[in-house]
């Protein structure tokens, strides 16, 4: 059997540690996009409408 030495250990529990933040960060920014979206929607469509009515 192939014995794995403390600081290996180390280490990959550090990347692993590593992942888990950063997929953190990455969930939060799509949450954040997430609710966004429903006022980017609005946003667009009251351009199209002034567009429409000749405004822009």
């Amino acid at each position: 059997m192939n014995d794995l030495d403390v600081e290996t250990l180390l280490k990959i529990v550090l990347v692993l540690v590593g992942i888990l933040l950063v997929l953190e960060v990455v969930g939060r920014f799509i949450s954040i996009l997430a609710s966004l979206g429903p006022l980017v929607a609005a946003l667009i469509a009251v351009l199209i409408v002034a567009y429409l009515l000749d405004y822009i």
